[in-house]
């Protein structure tokens, strides 16, 4: 749960980077954010979850 919130978190900060910066518009800023809702009530939801979960613990796996 920490790690999909904090992913969520993450995107969302990008997100209002990406429209500040006049790099996204919010037209196609909302429209990535209705993708991605209607996109975790699908199928693929627990596939990509896995998907985060794998990376997140590979990334804290490496030793610096």
């Amino acid at each position: 749960m920490a790690i999909s919130l904090s992913v969520v978190l993450l995107c969302a900060i990008v997100l209002v980077v990406l429209i500040r910066g006049g790099s996204l518009k919010p037209g196609p800023a909302v429209i990535a954010v209705l993708f991605g809702f209607f996109l975790a009530s699908t199928g693929m939801a627990p596939d990509i979850n896995r998907f985060l979960n794998s990376i997140a613990d590979t990334i804290s796996s490496i030793k610096f």
